[in-house]
């Protein structure tokens, strides 16, 4: 199975775990759910990583080069592309090569179905329709 095949599989088992999950405070995980999404979370709970993710995030264009990003952090080269391939296998980006560097994407769809998981229920026990948190930019 190749790396992308794998990454394919983990994003659908992903799909599959926070597509299905009413949030934490209505219904618990169940030990497969909790696996999948704490290796997202782990992925995210990284501050080099979670500037990374909200550096791509906020870039012109929703992506960013590599090149943009490796001046930012006093890392060398291969830590950044270490931190880089976390976020990628969680499936929180995606990376794609024009030349000799690689442009990366957030994946939007995929933050907005983790944070469904932690939004809380209403008084009432139900949460209002479309009702997500809204993820701050952060500027490089």
């Amino acid at each position: 199975m190749s790396k992308q095949e794998a990454g394919e599989r983990v994003l659908a088992q992903l799909a599959d775990v926070v597509g299905c999950c009413s949030p934490l405070a209505r219904q618990p995980l169940t030990a497969d759910q909790s696996t999948e999404l704490a290796r997202v979370f782990k992925a995210m709970g990284d501050p080099v990583r979670l500037r990374l993710l909200s550096l791509i995030a906020s870039h012109v264009g929703g992506e960013a080069c590599v090149c943009d990003l490796t001046d930012v952090f006093d890392l060398t080269g291969p830590t950044i592309s270490h931190h880089l391939k976390v976020l990628r296998e969680a499936g929180l980006i995606t990376g794609e090569r024009r030349g000799t560097w690689v442009y990366y994407r957030v994946r939007p769809e995929l933050l907005a179905q983790v944070a469904t998981v932690l939004v809380p229920a209403d008084p009432a026990g139900a949460a209002a329709p479309g009702e997500r948190p809204v993820l701050p930019v952060v500027e490089a």
